[in-house]
């Protein structure tokens, strides 16, 4: 009897549901209340994600921070 074996890894991989120009508020973190438009993902950690500010300044911040 064969058995397949799945690799799994041991860190999930993060999904966003956010596509850019969705608004969105980080509901945490030291800017907790701040409102955005979501841009995109960082390319080296999809962890965190650009964000562009209501005063033009684009930021990154955790994923898991947005709302």
């Amino acid at each position: 009897m064969l058995r397949y074996h799945t690799l799994v890894n041991a860190e999930p991989a993060s999904v966003s549901t956010f596509q850019k120009g969705d608004s969105v508020f980080l509901a945490q973190g030291s800017y907790a209340g701040t409102i955005g438009t979501f841009l995109n993902l960082k390319g080296d950690d999809p962890k965190w994600a650009d964000i562009l500010e209501q005063d033009s300044q684009v930021r990154s911040h955790p994923v898991e921070w947005l709302q």
